[in-house]
């Protein structure tokens, strides 16, 4: 008898109003799609919010553990992407073709993907999502260079 056991990834998404849409079509892929537990933090309406509210909730989600990685999206991602870098364990890639996203995971054992909503079309956004959720980080030469990435204490 072969019993085939599918692994559960837990994601975290969040955005501003700038990325409500894409966000929203994003979260409906996930959740239909049987390998993922998606969880929405947020905003849940395009009216104007503060970028770092949200980015700060999915960061800290995926920095402790709770979900194994994280999706943000604002107008140019790069507001969302600041804010998720601040945190230690979090290594948030701004992302906006498929190359990249493969690369963040690949070099960089990226965490969490950054869409610039703005600029990036619905099927790219596809893309890159399945690409981010589904590339392994290749370790080696690179595992020494992520390594480096948190900041010194002295």
């Amino acid at each position: 008898i072969y019993i085939h056991f599918i692994q559960i990834m837990n994601i975290a998404i969040g955005s501003d109003h700038a990325g409500f849409d894409l966000k929203t079509i994003l979260v409906n892929y996930l959740q239909n799609n049987s390998t993922y537990i998606c969880q929405d933090f947020g905003t849940y309406s395009p009216e104007s919010v503060d970028y770092p509210d949200f980015a700060h909730l999915v960061a800290d989600a995926v920095a402790t553990g709770q979900y194994d990685k994280g999706i943000l999206l604002c107008g140019s991602a790069n507001g969302v992407a600041i804010t998720a870098n601040k945190h230690a364990t979090i290594r948030a890639a701004l992302c906006w073709q498929e190359e990249i996203a493969t690369l963040a995971r690949q070099h960089n054992d990226a965490n969490i993907l950054c869409i610039p909503a703005r600029f990036v079309t619905t099927e790219t956004a596809f893309k890159m999502v399945d690409i981010f959720l589904n590339t392994p980080f290749e370790g080696g030469r690179h595992a020494q260079r992520v390594a480096k990435i948190s900041c010194y204490t002295k």
